[in-house]
C-alpha cells in the first residue's frame, strides 16, 4: 500500500506544480499583452505598468481567456486603435509561448 500512496502523492504534487506553472504563465502572458496594448495606446511607462496590472486582474472575472480578450479589445477600441480581434488573439497565442519560456528559464 505504501508504494501506491507514494505514487498518489507524487501525482498530486505534479498536478499542483503543473497548475501553478500554468497560472504563472497565464499571468505573465496577460502582463505582456497589457504592455503590448499599452504601447499601441501610447501610454507612458508608468501607465503601461498600471494597465498591465489591470489586464492581469481582468483574468479573474471568469474562466478562460475571453475576459482578458474583451478587456484589451475594448480598451484598444475606446482609444481609437485599429487592431482587429484576430490580431489580439494571435498576440495572446504567441505571448503564451513566450511566457512559458520565461517561466521555465526562471527555474
Amino acid at each position: 500500500m505504501s508504494g501506491f500512496d507514494d505514487r498518489k502523492k507524487g501525482q498530486e504534487a505534479k498536478f499542483a506544480f503543473d497548475a501553478e506553472k500554468k497560472f504563472k504563465a497565464e499571468a505573465r502572458r496577460n502582463k505582456l499583452l497589457g504592455i503590448w496594448a499599452a504601447e499601441l495606446m501610447d501610454l507612458s511607462p508608468e501607465e503601461a505598468k498600471g494597465y498591465a496590472a489591470q489586464v492581469i486582474a481582468s483574468d479573474f472575472e471568469e474562466a478562460g481567456d475571453e475576459d482578458v480578450f474583451r478587456k484589451v479589445s475594448g480598451d484598444l477600441k475606446a482609444k481609437g486603435v485599429n487592431v482587429g480581434d484576430d490580431m489580439i488573439r494571435q498576440k495572446m497565442a504567441s505571448l503564451v509561448h513566450i511566457a512559458n519560456e520565461q517561466i521555465a528559464n526562471e527555474g
